[in-house]
C-alpha cells in the first residue's frame, strides 16, 4: 500500500483566496458573517445572515465555451483546482492527461439558478431559460464534472455530493484510491455557492442564528448562548498523490493523509448520533495506526447548533478525554457545507505545519451539555503534535474523520 501525501493546496473563501489571508483573518479573530439586505424579500425567513465570498469573478483566461457549463459552485471549484495545480507545481504536466490523475468533489446541489430555471419550466409549461448547459449546471456530479473537463483529466471521478462531508469524502475517497493503488494523484475537495434556499432550509429547521443585528457575534459554535448556524460559501482543492510520486518529482509536502473512516448513523436524517461519531474517530485512528493520546488537536465540525454541537463533544471526549484541544472555523466563516471539510482541512493542515490552531471566536461560556474538551479561545493556541484530526458530520447521519500527519521534509 502507498503513504498519500498532500503537495498542492488552493481555496476560495470569505476571509481570502491564499493562505496568508486566510491565516491573517483567523488570528485577527475576523467574523467574515454580514447581514444580507438582499435577502430581506423573504419574509418568511428568519435569518439574514452569511459569509459570502466577496469580489469573486472567474479569471480572464478562461473561455465562453469552457463558463457555459459551469455555474458558480464549478467555477468556484475549478478555480480551488487551478490553484492548488499551480501549489503543486504540476499546471500542464502530463499526470493531467494520462490518467494518472483523477477528481473527487462534491457539494450540497447544483448551482441553485439553474434548479429555478427547470423549476420554472414544471410550474409554467416553458422552457425561457434553459439551454444545452442546463442541466450541466445544476447537477449533482457538476463541480467535479467540471473540473475533469476544463483539466481534460482522464483518471477516475468521484463524485462526492453528501452535504457538509462532501470535502471530507473527497479527501478520504482519493487517499484510499492513491492508497490502493487505483490512482497515483488526486484532486480532492468540494464547493458551495450562497443560495437564499440553503438558509431557508435550516431555517425550516429552526436551526439558523437570527441575530441579525449582530453578525460580528454570530455563529457560536459550543457555546450555551448559540443560537445556530450561518451558511458560508467557498471551496478549497488538494493535491493528493503517493508518497513515492512526490519524493520522484522533488515535491514540497505539505503533510500526509495518515488515517480515514466513514460510516453512517442509520437512525435519523437530522438527528446526530455520539455513538457513530465516536465510532467513526476510533477507524480512522485504527486506519493510521495509532493511540488517541498521539493527537494533538481535533478541528471539530462545530455548526453551532444544540444536538450536533453535544453530540460531535461527547463523543470527541469518549474517544480522547478532557485533555483534547478543539475549535471551530464556522464561527470565521459560517458553514460553507460542500466546501467545509476541505477548508478545514486545510486549516488544520497549515496548524501542523505552523504549530499554531486557530480559536473559536465567540464562544464565551461553553455549554455544560457539552463533552468535556480543552475548548481553545482568546489568541489561539501553539501547540507542536506530529497528528491532528479533522471532523465533520452530515445530514442522511453521514459521518467522516481525517487524520493528518505532520512529515519534517
Amino acid at each position: 500500500m502507498s503513504r498519500v501525501v498532500v503537495t498542492g493546496i488552493g481555496g476560495v473563501s470569505a476571509l481570502g483566496a491564499d493562505w496568508a489571508s486566510i491565516e491573517a483573518g483567523l488570528r485577527a479573530g475576523r467574523n467574515a458573517v454580514r447581514y444580507m439586505a438582499e435577502w430581506e424579500r423573504f419574509v418568511e425567513m428568519g435569518t439574514r445572515l452569511a459569509a459570502p465570498v466577496a469580489g469573486f469573478a472567474p479569471p480572464a483566461h478562461w473561455t465562453r465555451k469552457q463558463l457555459r457549463s459551469m455555474g458558480r459552485v464549478s467555477q468556484l471549484a475549478v478555480r480551488s483546482a487551478e490553484l492548488a495545480l499551480a501549489d503543486a507545481g504540476l499546471v500542464a504536466d502530463e499526470s493531467l492527461r494520462d490518467g494518472r490523475m483523477g477528481v473527487a468533489c462534491g457539494s450540497s446541489v447544483g448551482s441553485t439558478a439553474d434548479i429555478k430555471d427547470f423549476a420554472d419550466m414544471l410550474t409554467s409549461g416553458r422552457s425561457e431559460g434553459l439551454n444545452a448547459n442546463s442541466y450541466v449546471r445544476m447537477m449533482p456530479h457538476t463541480t467535479a464534472a467540471n473540473i475533469g473537463i476544463f483539466l481534460g483529466l482522464t483518471g477516475r471521478i468521484i463524485p462526492t455530493s453528501s452535504a457538509c462531508t462532501s470535502g471530507s469524502q473527497a479527501i478520504g475517497y482519493s487517499y484510499e484510491a492513491i492508497r490502493y493503488g487505483r490512482q497515483q494523484m488526486m484532486l480532492a475537495g468540494g464547493a458551495e455557492e450562497l443560495c437564499p434556499s440553503q438558509a431557508m432550509a435550516f431555517d425550516l429547521l429552526y436551526a439558523t442564528s437570527r441575530r441579525n443585528d449582530t453578525p460580528e457575534r454570530t455563529p457560536q459554535p459550543y457555546d450555551r448562548d448559540r443560537d445556530g448556524l450561518v451558511v458560508g460559501e467557498g471551496a478549497c482543492m488538494l493535491v493528493l498523490e503517493s508518497l513515492e510520486s512526490a519524493e520522484r518529482r522533488g515535491a514540497r509536502i505539505y503533510a500526509e493523509v495518515a488515517g480515514y473512516a466513514t460510516n453512517s448513523d442509520g437512525t435519523h436524517v437530522t438527528r446526530p448520533r455520539a455513538e457513530t461519531m465516536q465510532r467513526v474517530m476510533e477507524m480512522a485512528l485504527a486506519d493510521a495506526g495509532i493511540a488517541p493520546a498521539r493527537v494533538g488537536y481535533v478541528n471539530g465540525h462545530g455548526t453551532a447548533t444544540e444536538h450536533g454541537d453535544i453530540a460531535e463533544t461527547q463523543a470527541t471526549h469518549r474517544v480522547f478525554g478532557a485533555r483534547m484541544p478543539i475549535s471551530s472555523q464556522k464561527s470565521y466563516l459560517g458553514h460553507t457545507m460542500g466546501a467545509c471539510g476541505a477548508l478545514e482541512s486545510w486549516i488544520t493542515i497549515e496548524g501542523l505545519r505552523r504549530g499554531w490552531f486557530p480559536p473559536t471566536i465567540n464562544l464565551e461560556h461553553v455549554d455544560a451539555r457539552c463533552g468535556e474538551l480543552d475548548y481553545i479561545t482568546g489568541p489561539g493556541r501553539e501547540i507542536a503534535t506530529e497528528y491532528a484530526v479533522n471532523n465533520n458530520f452530515a445530514f442522511g447521519g453521514v459521518n467522516t474523520s481525517l487524520v493528518f500527519r505532520r512529515l519534517e521534509r
